[in-house]
């Protein structure tokens, strides 16, 4: 794949794709529109903080010529172990990024950050039962499937279940290993 992405914080410049991803539903696609929410949110977290923060944070998704394709973001998790020890990570794509193989690139960048650069031990990621390239995609980068949560998210006009991965330190092996 030529165009590998790299994860960079958003700038002031990124704030049309930030409301663009709440309020347009095809901008996200159905595994990830949440519907419509406070268009300017998205900016107010960008000027409170710079989308990065002790137990959230977001970055950007950009090809090597800077093209904002995507967003990638985690949120601590406590798992009852100490804090830090567990985040959950997302990702989502423009639509015309999608199917190349760039969410698995930018998800596995966004694993090796938070196992270089924080304390985690675990790293989850949940999606729709029906997910299947991103099932497919997680487990290219080593997450192993943990179970089924039935009836766990409404989308779509109805209760969706949801698959959750996780990937612990130990399991993840960086791309130059």
């Amino acid at each position: 794949m030529d165009d590998q992405p790299a994860l960079r914080a958003f700038t002031e410049a990124d704030l049309p794709f930030l409301q663009r991803i709440v309020t347009d539903p095809q901008a996200l696609g159905s595994f990830v529109w949440p519907g419509f929410k406070d268009a300017q949110a998205r900016c107010r977290r960008w000027e409170k903080d710079g989308y990065i923060g002790t137990d959230t944070a977001a970055l950007a998704v950009v090809l090597p010529d800077d093209s904002l394709v995507g967003i990638a973001s985690w949120e601590a998790n406590n798992r009852g172990g100490a804090a830090g020890g567990c985040y959950e990570i997302g990702l989502a794509l423009l639509p015309g990024y999608r199917g190349r193989g760039l969410g698995t690139a930018a998800q596995r960048l966004l694993v090796e950050h938070l196992f270089t650069y924080t304390l985690a031990h675990r790293v989850e990621a949940q999606t729709d039962a029906d997910n299947i390239a991103e099932h497919k995609a997680l487990e290219r980068i080593g997450f192993r499937q943990e179970g089924v949560l039935r009836g766990a998210r409404f989308r779509r006009g109805m209760w969706q279940d949801m698959v959750i991965y996780a990937i612990l330190r130990d399991d993840f092996l960086p791309p130059d290993s």
